[in-house]
């Protein structure tokens, strides 16, 4: 029986980083996307419009309540003959990050809703009042007044919801995407299953580096536009 090689840890780690690309891509996308849709589903929640707010609080729940891979293979094997009997156009050979994005970016919104409405909620309505009632309009009074406090407030769910992005869009290689984790189960297969182990530590060591990056960088920016508030909350 093979022996565990930790060298093959430190050997593997560089052939796995070239797939970070795809998968900094598929967040980027995905969060640019799932934020617009989000902030639309939030706004439903929020608004007066029975029929929009029912609408966007079930999706709400059933996106949330279905496992992100079966949504995956939803999208993935469904959404290529909808929009065929629809625009009789082929997609099956589409990219794959394409069907990925897709999937997370329903994954994501669902959650940006939840984030978004509860940040806003979170803030005093007098405050946005009272700036209207100074001669702002509605616009600077949520730009100037509610935006920064929502965006503190929201930070930590925010830096949650992009960690399990993260972690969760590693199940694109499940379709043949090959960001960093499709790299290492390219190297898995390439040695006929040996260095499996390995492989996956080495995996494991890149996504704990990225959630601390995410973590890190999220406290500093959390610290820094909350210095407003706390000289507010001082005086």
């Amino acid at each position: 029986m093979r022996s565990f090689d930790f060298l093959f840890i430190l050997k593997v780690i560089p052939s796995l980083l070239p797939g970070l690309k795809i998968t900094g891509l598929m967040v980027l996308w995905t969060v640019i996307f799932g934020s617009f849709f989000g902030f639309f589903l939030a706004k439903f929640k929020e608004g007066k419009n029975k029929f929009l707010k029912n609408f966007a609080n079930t999706y709400t729940y059933v996106i949330r309540s279905t496992p992100s891979i079966i949504l995956l293979f939803i999208v993935y094997y469904g959404l290529p003959e909808l929009l065929n009997a629809i625009t009789g156009i082929d997609f099956n050979n589409y990219s794959r990050l394409f069907f990925v994005v897709i999937t997370f970016t329903l994954f994501f919104s669902a959650s940006m809703s939840e984030v978004m409405r509860s940040a806003y909620n979170s803030i005093d309505k007098g405050q946005r009042e009272a700036a209207v009632s100074i001669g702002l309009t509605d616009f600077q009074a949520f730009y100037r007044i509610v935006l920064p406090q929502c965006m503190v407030v929201a930070l930590p769910n925010l830096s949650n919801s992009l960690i399990l992005l993260m972690k969760e869009g590693a199940l694109g290689f499940t379709i043949g995407l090959i960001d960093v984790m499709g790299k290492g189960n390219l190297i898995i297969g390439k040695n006929y299953g040996a260095y499996a182990l390995e492989t996956y530590i080495a995996l494991a060591i890149i996504y704990w580096t990225l959630t601390i990056i995410i973590e890190k960088s999220f406290m500093m920016l959390e610290k820094k536009l909350s210095k407003g508030t706390k000289l507010v909350s001082a005086n």
